[in-house]
């Protein structure tokens, strides 16, 4: 029997998909096949094989080191691999051993960037059949388990926004390499400031397509490009799909964007702030709703002309709002995100609700009836690990629905009413984390524990550089 068939790993659509793969295979003639996983980041790391071969590790695996697991941002290792357990206190882990990553065949794409080569996503599994307790993907299935048994769907609309430039020197020079390496010098595509102008859109149009035309071809349920208001930026939507698929989506198209864009010249970035002059910090905002197993309906609509939304929905929207502070290091995951939450802009800077307002943190939209009712959430940023964000929404969702929460009166005007603030940088909000009894019995503690440390060793490399500001400010005065 193969991995797949001794575990149980697959179910009968995913057996269906996998001889749908072989077909394509064949037909297309593909070369190789990327097989994918994402990391505790949500970047895809994995390892690109032979067609045949990859064919042959459909249902037997591709194994992959554990330590891959165990890196920051910049790619370093934070955790004592060779030592007992490997520093997660987790025997399979100990002296980087491998995993194993399983494809899910419903997910495979041809690249229209690369036409010889296949993509496939995988989740992770030790030798024993067991998911690594560090598999994102694996958590998000979960939380989206729990709503299943409740008989709800969660549904998601990505709303994304980035900066694309023009790459001016990729910076490749020996001396350039490191951990992280030099960031490349970009050129604007537009000067901004016109959100929405027809002109500005042009300007930018011819780089776009090339982006728009591949995110399409690759199935990804593209709505809208759109120029967004700082210079270089712009705006990608995609419609509202069920379950894992809006997280799938995600960490596809932020991979799809960037190296679409290298191939033709342009520099692709999903930072919140770019450390250039007068851009302006991108957002990613969450549409999020539940669909009733059993009639299809939308469960957060009103069906009371008094109301806008249901009595299920005004609870879940209380869990977001109540979990909101420990759940922004999966929201906004880095250093440079916290730089978005400011006071009197399009983002939120506390944890409030409002109908139809910019300035909040969960936008509520739709009214009576309306099927397309929904909560926006407004704090994430780009870099976003799709699948702790979105799993951070149900599990919070469902708190509030389980504890009947108050999400309290609307807040119209959103920078003086009072409310809990949003944490004010990434420390904070890993300290609202890790003592927060929620999530850590949620996610577990393993887990909690596990994301607390490499956050941390993000956070004290950070505090180990002088920065350009204290250089300024104190090496003449003192």
């Amino acid at each position: 029997m193969s991995f797949v068939e001794r575990h149980g790993l697959w179910s009968a659509e995913q057996k269906e998909a996998a001889k749908r793969l072989a077909a394509i295979v064949e037909q297309n003639k593909l070369e190789t096949i990327r097989l994918s996983f994402a990391d505790q980041h949500g970047i895809l790391r994995g390892k690109t094989l032979i067609a045949s071969e990859a064919l042959a590790s459909l249902e037997s695996g591709c194994g992959i080191t554990t330590s891959l697991l165990a890196k920051d941002t910049s790619h370093k290792t934070v955790f004592p691999v060779f030592t007992a357990g490997g520093g997660f206190g987790i025997k399979e882990m100990e002296g980087a051993a491998d995993a194993l990553m399983v494809p899910d065949p419903t997910t495979f794409r041809v690249l229209p960037w690369s036409p010889k080569s296949g993509w496939v996503l995988c989740d992770i599994y030790f030798g024993n059949g067991k998911p690594v307790p560090f598999s994102t993907r694996q958590l998000h299935r979960s939380a989206v388990n729990s709503l299943g048994e409740r008989g709800y769907d969660f549904v998601a609309g990505l709303e994304v926004e980035f900066h694309l430039f023009k790459l001016d020197d990729a910076h490749m020079a020996p001396g350039d390499a490191g951990q992280p390496g030099r960031p490349p010098s970009v050129s604007l595509l537009s000067h901004g400031y016109q959100y929405l102008a027809e002109q500005r859109f042009d300007q930018i149009e011819p780089a776009v397509d090339i982006l728009r035309r591949d995110i399409i071809a690759l199935g990804l349920p593209l709505r809208s490009v759109e120029v967004e208001y700082g210079p270089s930026q712009c705006e990608f939507t995609f419609a509202p799909k069920q379950g894992l698929e809006p997280a799938d989506n995600m960490v596809l198209f932020r991979s799809a964007v960037k190296q679409i864009a290298r191939r033709h010249g342009y520099h692709a970035t999903f930072m919140c702030l770019p450390k250039l002059p007068s851009v302006f910090a991108s957002g990613w905002h969450l549409h999020q709703s539940l669909v009733s197993r059993a009639d299809g309906k939308n469960a957060f609509m009103a069906t009371d002309g008094n109301e806008f939304l249901s009595p299920l929905a005004r609870n879940y929207l209380a869990g977001l709002l109540a979990h909101a502070r420990a759940s922004t290091v999966f929201t906004t995951p880095t250093i440079n995100g916290y730089k978005r939450y400011r006071s009197y802009t399009l983002a939120p800077d506390r944890a409030i609700w409002g109908r139809d307002n910019r300035g909040v943190m969960i936008r509520v939209l739709g009214g009576t009836n309306d099927p397309a009712t929904r909560l926006e959430n407004r704090i994430g940023e780009p870099t976003a690990n799709p699948y702790l964000y979105m799993a951070s929404q149900i599990l919070s969702g469902l708190d509030g629905v389980d504890n009947k929460l108050d999400p309290g009166l609307s807040a119209d005007t959103p920078y003086e009413t009072t409310a809990d603030p949003l944490p004010k940088s990434l420390r904070e909000a890993v300290f609202a984390l890790k003592d927060d009894p929620f999530f850590r019995k949620a996610l577990g503690e393993t887990f909690i524990d596990y994301y607390v440390h490499i956050k941390n060793a993000e956070i004290e490399r950070f505090q180990a550089e002088v920065s350009d500001w204290e250089q300024r400010e104190y090496f003449e005065m003192f």
